[in-house]
């Protein structure tokens, strides 16, 4: 925790809703069957002290003996706090009624059905389990480890023909401190090489904070190799700025350990650079920029990247996508495609037939797949792994490839 002021202020937060929640409630449970009552009070008043302890936890303690203990006690939190998020509303409203009866001196019942302080409850109740039930639901069945491979076919007129038929895998927002399934991960790996790529690209985050969370899982990812090999860029999670280090110094350290793990994963680094792949004596660009991200970390240098880059075709690797509209777009329109990740689609949303809808979208306009303006594409990964909460429910983890062609 960065201070005792930020702890306060987060507990008192917590404690506010809960309560708040608590005495809005208990009016209705006191009306129901005498036999429930005593159930239902004390079922909630357990679940919410459950997610306090599991806050407290998570404020205070940096380091656990066991990962998978850890995201018990994150996923507690996040499914109760999205719970009483959700059920806050009708709460409100039903006090805001209340209050303006009180002004006016009137005070409405109804002998015909339920009056509107009980219709209020029982429809927060009915609309709070949905999140409930769904976020319950994706801890449950492993939907942090249902990992999906989505297709996409891309043709360009100036993609070289000598390219043509070009495989790339990517993925995106690793996030081994948060894995509590090792085999689930081995599984999720073995699915990315049986796509045989030419060459897989590594969109950020490795890590939630610190190095040693990739310890237990070199001999995992090293597996992922290709025959134009592994290129990767770093993710806002990889420069340690959401731990509480002792010094500068513990944290550059951390910071230098995290781009070693690339080296000793054999995969090619790309800090604010570029490299050329070529073949049939044509050559494709690849640029790689450290973090920029609206509202994030913004170090990358894009224009050093790009500096005396002179290929046809141009792959941007940059981590967050709002870089692609903020910059991309804007001062570097020869750039064909840019991959980024980032969003995890929020771990939570819908997908089917075509539609998809995610509450990541109401923070990122561009949140997950394909987009394009004019001769310009981006493509947004879902995430291979997860932050968080311990699980995924119709947005599940990406493994994506993307198959190329000239089009002539």
């Amino acid at each position: 925790m960065n201070s005792p002021i930020s702890f306060i202020i987060i507990l008192l937060v917590f404690l506010g809703i809960e309560l708040y929640i608590y005495f809005w409630l208990r009016s209705y449970w006191q009306e129901t069957k005498i036999k429930y009552r005593k159930i239902v009070k004390y079922l909630y008043l357990g679940v919410t002290s459950l997610a306090l302890v599991s806050l407290l936890l998570i404020l205070t303690v940096r380091d656990y003996s066991s990962v998978a203990i850890a995201n018990i006690f994150i996923g507690v939190f996040i499914i109760n706090l999205i719970t009483k998020l959700v059920l806050l509303p009708f709460a409100l409203l039903d006090d805001v009624r209340r209050l303006g009866l009180f002004t006016k001196k009137k005070i409405e019942h109804s002998d015909k059905g339920i009056n509107r302080s009980a219709f209020l409850q029982k429809a927060g109740l009915l609309t709070a389990a949905i999140p409930l039930t769904a976020l319950t639901t994706g801890v449950v069945i492993g939907g942090a480890y249902r990992y999906k491979i989505h297709k996409e076919k891309l043709s360009f007129k100036n993609f070289p023909k000598a390219f043509n038929g070009l495989k790339v895998v990517q993925i995106s927002d690793i996030h081994s401190g948060s894995f509590y399934d090792k085999e689930a991960v081995k599984r999720g790996v073995k699915m990315i090489m049986d796509q045989k790529p030419d060459l897989v690209f590594f969109t950020g985050d490795i890590v939630n904070e610190q190095a040693v969370e990739m310890d237990n899982y070199y001999e995992v990812f090293d597996k992922i190799k290709a025959p134009l090999g592994v290129y990767s860029i770093l993710g806002n999670h990889d420069y340690g700025d959401y731990h509480n280090w002792e010094n500068n110094e513990a944290r550059e350290e951390n910071f230098e350990a995290i781009k070693k793990i690339h080296q000793k994963l054999g995969w090619n680094l790309l800090l604010d650079e570029h490299i050329y792949l070529e073949r049939g004596g044509e050559r494709i660009a690849v640029i790689g920029v450290e973090n920029w991200g609206a509202g994030f970390h913004q170090i990358g240098d894009l224009k050093k990247a790009y500096k005396g880059c002179d290929a046809p075709f141009k792959i941007l690797l940059s981590h967050d996508p709002t870089h692609w509209d903020k910059q991309v777009t804007v001062d570097f329109k020869d750039i064909d495609l840019t991959l980024s990740g980032h969003t995890h689609g929020a771990q939570m949303g819908i997908e089917t037939h075509g539609f998809k809808w995610s509450p990541i979208q109401y923070r990122y306009k561009k949140w997950a797949g394909l987009y394009a303006l004019e001769n310009q594409k981006l493509y947004i990964n879902r995430g291979f792994g997860f932050l968080g909460y311990p699980g995924r429910i119709g947005i599940w983890p990406e493994i994506t490839v993307l198959e190329f062609e000239h089009n002539a």
